[in-house]
């Protein structure tokens, strides 16, 4: 069954409530964000549109030494240091 998507307060209250949770929190880049956004650009020189997003989001997880994620988003099978969870599965 498919749900109609949050309104953008629904979803500020979701998150809200994850990042009180123990294990939670926001990445936010490092002394070391411009390093790692070099080294990965280079890897992945062809990235564009919608997959700057992605590769934007691996560099914050690439600097916080977090290799896996639950996404239905398969762009994110396009970077082998990544294991992807389908969480439908």
């Amino acid at each position: 069954m498919l749900h109609a998507p949050l309104t953008a307060e629904q979803a500020r209250e979701f998150l809200d409530a994850l990042l009180v949770g123990a294990g939670f929190g926001l990445l936010v880049a490092t002394d070391r964000h411009m390093d790692v956004l070099a080294r990965t650009i280079e890897e992945f020189p062809d990235t564009r549109a919608n997959g700057m997003h992605d590769l934007h989001t691996v560099v914050l997880m690439r600097e916080h030494g977090i290799s896996r994620i639950c996404t239905l988003d398969s762009g994110f099978r396009r970077f082998p240091f990544l294991t992807v969870v389908d969480p439908s599965e």
